[in-house]
């Protein structure tokens, strides 16, 4: 798929229950696994050892998961939950009815040194075709291909600033729509205020947050 190299296949059924029978996870994530998902096939293995690509120094693997599903939605904490059991970074491409949609979230090791990663917000692309879901192998080790399938995912959502890094671009991003939320919650405020000198205090904080968004955007 997506055109990768034949020395990347890997093509192996894995059945989903190895992602619930963990102890931790509820009856809730169980039932959208068993109801949401029909089949989930290891793909390709994108590593130093599979193509000509130098090891990166964060991203040591991507590897290509094919999640069929029984309609076209699927529950995020689900593609979470699989992150969280594959200690590598996925691309994941989920598939309905013959069309597919490429997913993926900036996945960084976690503070702590050890081999927990931190998942981030997820980005994806439309619905398309196989044949047009077009992800290029852009770079020459483990780490730029992994940032450069990223931002193709995320498209303009995460257009980098001068050459600002992944992290930051995630990061900003992070932060536009946290700025969106406090903009349009501030700005019904603003309406049901009756008092002027209140009104005045907070069309004051909308200001300061629009310029903000202003800034990053």
């Amino acid at each position: 798929m997506l055109g990768l190299p034949k020395s990347t296949e890997f093509n192996r059924r894995i059945p989903k229950q190895k992602f619930y029978e963990n102890l931790s996870v509820t009856p809730a994530l169980k039932r959208i696994f068993i109801e949401q998902i029909k089949m989930i096939y290891w793909r390709n293995k994108i590593a130093s050892t599979t193509m000509n690509l130098a090891v990166g120094e964060a991203v040591t693997e991507i590897e290509v998961f094919e999640v069929q599903l029984t309609a076209p939605r699927l529950d995020v904490s689900v593609l979470k939950q699989i992150d969280k059991e594959i200690p590598y970074h996925i691309l994941f491409l989920l598939e309905y009815e013959g069309k597919y949609q490429a997913w993926t979230a900036y996945k960084e090791s976690a503070a702590s040194g050890s081999s927990a990663f931190k998942v981030g917000t997820y980005y994806h692309t439309e619905w398309l075709p196989e044949q047009d879901l077009s992800l290029k192998v852009d770079g020459l080790n483990i780490d730029t291909v992994y940032e450069n399938f990223v931002r193709q995912i995320a498209g303009e959502t995460l257009q980098g600033k001068n050459a600002e890094s992944l992290k930051e671009s995630v990061e900003r991003d992070a932060r536009r729509h946290e700025l969106q939320k406090k903009i349009a919650a501030l700005h019904a405020k603003v309406r049901k205020e009756k008092q002027l000198n209140k009104q005045v205090q907070l069309n004051t904080e909308l200001k300061n947050l629009r310029r903000e968004l202003e800034k990053i955007t």
